[in-house]
Parts: C-alpha cells; structure tokens; sequence
C-alpha cells in the first residue's frame, strides 16, 4: 500500500509516517520511481508505535525495543528499558496528582465565603 493509504488505514498523518521513516522505526519498500510501498504489517507497526507514543516513549526508545518486538523476544536490556519507562511514567502519575490535589485546595480556597474573591459573571469554562 502506498503513504496515502497507510495513513488512512491507520489514522495517523501522512507527516507522521514520513517522521516514523526519518526515525528508522517505519521502513518501507521503495518503488522504481521512489514511491514508498507498505505491506500489511506496517499497519500493526505503526499502531504499536502510535501506542508506545502515547504512553510517552522517545522515538530513540522506541527504536531500541523494536528488535525484540521484530523477533518476538524479550532480552534482560529490553525489560530494563521497559521497566524504567514504567518507573517515569509512575512519577509523572504521582506528580500529575499532587498537582491535582493542590488545585483542589485552591478551588476549595477560592469557593469559600471566607476567601474574598468575588464571583463574577458565568462561570469559567
């Protein structure tokens, strides 16, 4: 399948795919004239890269894991990787929370009588 065609099957931007190929994480086959030609699985590898974004991985991180994604092992540095990533994504959780609770404080703060802040027009969108 061609660019075009792998961004529509996927919903990611056809800008998307071509960073994915600067990034060594998408390959593809190139046509006599330069076309770039996808198989089927580019479908499953962009989707697991789209999912590896998304749980905050670097594009460089990615390109490590994905050997052993191809070969369908694990290694010992694979899980490190993979477990180090859990450990940042945790921090980022707790720290996301506390912001959480100390905004919860001020709206607490700033609802009650006491506070001196006037409420003004609609509310807040």
């Amino acid at each position: 399948m061609r660019i075009g065609e792998l961004a529509t099957s996927t919903g990611v931007s056809v800008r998307a795919l071509r960073y994915y190929e600067e990034q060594a994480l998408l390959i593809p086959a190139r046509s006599g004239g330069g076309q770039r030609h996808y198989d089927e699985a580019a479908v499953d590898r962009v989707q697991l890269i789209q999912t590896l974004y998304a749980a905050g991985l670097s594009s460089r991180t990615i390109l490590a894991l994905l050997p052993c994604v191809d070969a369908k092992v694990n290694t010992p540095q694979s899980r490190a990787l993979l477990n180090a990533e859990r450990g940042r994504i945790d921090q980022q959780i707790n720290q996301l929370i506390q912001a959480r609770a100390r905004l919860d404080a001020v709206i607490a703060l700033s609802e009650s009588p006491a506070s001196g802040c006037n409420r003004r027009g609609a509310a807040l969108v």
